[in-house]
């Protein structure tokens, strides 16, 4: 994980942690415990919280997509996210950001960090389990390892950082089954929820590129990106996809959790996290969401659960903590 140097992207999902980890926003712990005082709320419980929010929003969007099409269910996560980004702006009396520059970087960011891969795993998610997609999502380490040393100079490969690139995809290859064909799974839904999860990489990339000395504040940042977002898809949504004729609740409350919840509240809780215990430790939550998807998926929607799934999920994992890692400094002489 890396310390505290860019601007964090708005997301509801563990691939914003690399991105998250680098906000100027965030004050570090020793700073933000002296001006705040302490949390009422212990660090571990809400570390916890946002694992099983983050986790449950694969299921979250499983149950959207019963009721609406995908691209409605990312419409309405977008909005009732930004309405409690907007709630929290209000309160802290903060504006939006200012300058065209930054509304055109953050209008970039808002696609490739929200309206594309939020979609693309709503779409994914008719033809592919919620587990899946939880551990689809989990290769976004790899995927930003494998553009990181295209894009960022100061990212150079190590033997380390290929060897966890290859473990990931090797574990990939065992969720999927390929040995057996990848027979029961859905390629092209399997393939959308990938391809989001490269976007997340490409997304932070592209902010910590373009947005890394705007001088904004985290929130009004994450409020700007979120509303660019909502507009993006009120725009799309009607021209692909007829206007819903019912509105079934537990669809409704479904995509409401995912946006307040998933996308708005979570937000706020890894930024208070960032702040409190250091980014390294909050971004932690990476490595918890696929398996409270995995638990969702099995236990609430009664999807089946083969060796391979959690093998495979657990070589994932092992492989993208290890692209993360970095090698310990010998201590010098004297």
């Amino acid at each position: 994980m890396r310390t505290v140097t860019t601007t964090a992207p708005a997301s509801s999902t563990p691939s914003a942690p690399p991105a998250a980890a680098s906000s100027p926003a965030a004050p570090s712990s020793s700073t933000a415990s002296g001006r705040r005082g302490r949390p009422g709320v212990d660090w571990r419980i809400r570390f916890g919280a946002l694992a099983l929010i983050w986790g449950c929003s694969f299921l979250f969007i499983k149950v959207g997509t019963d009721g609406f099409a995908p691209l409605y269910v990312s419409l309405g996560r977008m909005l009732f996210g930004t309405a409690v980004l907007g709630v929290a702006l209000a309160v802290k009396r903060e504006r939006l950001p200012r300058g065209a520059r930054t509304w055109a970087h953050l209008t970039v960011a808002a696609f490739l960090l929200n309206a594309l891969p939020f979609t693309l795993f709503a779409y994914a998610e008719l033809s592919i389990p919620s587990t899946l997609a939880g551990i689809c999502n989990a290769t976004t380490p790899l995927w930003g390892m494998v553009l990181s040393l295209v894009a960022l100079s100061e990212d150079r490969p190590t033997r380390r950082r290929f060897a966890g690139l290859g473990i990931g995809f090797l574990g990939v290859l065992t969720v999927l089954g390929a040995w057996q064909g990848f027979s029961g799974q859905d390629p092209a839904g399997t393939v959308m929820a990938l391809i989001a999860s490269a976007s997340y990489a490409v997304g932070w990339i592209y902010v910590r590129r373009t947005l890394s000395a705007t001088g904004g504040s985290h929130l009004s940042t994450a409020g700007g990106q979120l509303l660019l977002g909502t507009v993006q898809l009120a725009v799309v949504a009607p021209l692909v996809s007829p206007l819903p004729a019912s509105f079934p609740a537990v669809s409704v409350l479904a995509i409401f959790a995912l946006g307040a919840l998933g996308t708005g509240v979570a937000f706020l809780v890894q930024y208070g996290l960032v702040a409190e215990v250091g980014p390294t430790t909050a971004t932690l939550t990476t490595y918890f969401t696929p398996v409270v998807a995995t638990v969702a998926g099995v236990a609430l929607l009664g999807e089946r659960l083969s060796w391979n799934t959690p093998v495979g999920a657990l070589i994932v994992l092992a492989g993208a903590a290890l692209t993360q890692s970095k090698p310990r400094r010998k201590a010098g002489r004297g």
